[in-house]
């Protein structure tokens, strides 16, 4: 049998006997391997003695994995969304791609049989940069379904690359939370042997099962090793790092608690969190789908087009430098078109476009007293002084204002902490924790 792509083979070549998936190749004379280990691995064909197929790609028909429910244990609904850790590799392509089949679940992860009792659905299928606000209102609609249908818990399965915008939007738009919303997500994709996905469900579904905390949070791994994850606030978190299994941190916050879901144990880092409480009625404000808010970073030898290109925007957030700087000034002979860039700031301003002001050092907060630039600034109507949200925070926080309450309503109340998502002080111990 000829072998192909997503066929189970055994080569062997002038040294072991090697067994795993074939990969496509784009070179004619090599061999690619996907390991049990979940690792890929090139043989030269002229090194190769024999290939034998061992499991055909097409032979295997996937059948729904059943799981008997059991007493004691807390109903937790799963609502698939897409992302890495719902991908499997394409033998196609040879890249990683989001397919996969809600009833998998527990088949992918049995641990989370022994934690709780799972129903799952996939509610979206697509990797999260494609996620625009109408997903954000599928998804609160949906877990507002799963609640008055008694789950006791919601993991969201997210792509970690926007992770952190859904948290903070859905902290913004559902109130009253009576059960834990956890999103979790994965680095790597589950069939791959240094996966984090296993860990990073099982612990979410523990916390919920075994905790009093309600609300939106994340669950990532908290560092390389495999012994705990970290349960993150869902309006201070980012993603920090491309590819590591630890890449979401905590922003000017603490995390809210870590989870040994093997040792079965929960330390609370914070103890200011919302308590489950079944009393309490969910509440959903949904996006406006059509408001238009864009996200400006500053950079040296900036021009005045790159402003005035949102001037027919809702709203602006502008990730400045530092305190919260911007080129404004005219100081030589050389920076004629920095007063043209605040001319622009000045104009989409003044045709109603709501502008933010956050800082792309992340950590730490806007001030805008201390320079005279940002006095110049702040007079000119550019909101943010004193605030600490995250620019992504800061960008779903404006949207989702503007679309449910007036302008004068939204500009009010972006200075102002709503859910969180801006600190009351701001704490050594929160940077780079």
């Amino acid at each position: 049998m000829k072998a192909k792509p997503g066929d189970y083979v055994e080569v062997i070549s002038e040294k072991e006997p090697l067994k795993g998936i074939l990969m496509p190749s784009s070179l004619d004379d090599v061999f690619i391997l996907k390991l049990d280990s979940g690792y890929n691995l090139g043989i030269n064909a002229d090194k190769v003695k024999s290939l034998k197929v061992l499991k055909s790609a097409d032979g295997a028909k996937k059948k729904p994995f059943a799981v008997k429910q059991k007493k004691g244990l807390a109903k937790i609904s799963v609502l698939h969304t897409g992302g890495t850790i719902e991908s499997k590799v394409d033998y196609r392509t040879g890249g990683v791609s989001a397919d996969f089949r809600a009833d998998e679940t527990i088949a992918m992860y049995p641990e989370l049989a022994e934690i709780a009792n799972i129903k799952a659905r996939s509610i979206a299928r697509m990797q999260s940069e494609m996620i625009r606000f109408a997903h954000y209102n599928i998804m609160a609609r949906e877990i507002e379904k799963e609640i008055k249908e008694g789950c006791e818990g919601i993991i969201i399965t997210h792509g970690t690359d926007t992770m952190h915008y859904t948290s903070a939007a859905l902290a913004f738009m559902l109130d009253r939370i009576p059960v834990p919303i956890i999103l979790v997500g994965s680095q790597r994709s589950y069939d791959r042997g240094s996966s984090d996905a296993a860990q990073n469900l099982a612990s979410a579904a523990f916390f919920i099962a075994n905790s009093d905390f309600s609300g939106v949070a994340i669950c990532m791994h908290e560092n390389l090793d495999d012994e705990s994850c970290l349960v993150l606030p869902a309006l201070k978190s980012r993603k920090m790092h491309t590819s590591r299994r630890d890449a979401f941190r905590p922003v000017n916050a603490n995390a809210v608690a870590r989870v040994d879901y093997r040792a079965k144990k929960i330390s609370f880092v914070s103890e200011n969190y919302a308590r489950k409480g079944s009393e309490r009625k969910l509440s959903v404000s949904e996006f406006n789908e059509k408001i238009k808010v864009g996200v400006l970073k500053v950079h040296t030898n900036m021009f005045a087009e790159e402003i005035l290109c949102y001037k027919g925007f809702d709203g602006l957030v502008i990730e400045g430098t530092g305190l919260g700087h911007m080129p404004i000034q005219e100081v030589d002979g050389h920076t004629k078109e920095n007063r043209r860039v605040f001319d622009a700031l000045k104009e989409i301003i003044k045709k109603g476009v709501v502008v933010f002001m956050s800082s792309q050092a992340v950590y730490g907060r806007v001030q805008m007293n201390v320079y005279t630039p940002l006095r110049e600034i702040r007079q000119a109507g550019v909101l943010g002084h004193l605030c600490d949200m995250t620019p992504e925070t800061a960008f779903v926080k404006l949207a989702w204002l503007l679309g449910n309450k007036s302008k004068a309503e939204a500009m009010e109340l972006m200075e102002k902490n709503l859910k969180g998502e801006i600190s009351c002080r701001s704490m050594p111990k929160d940077f780079l924790c």
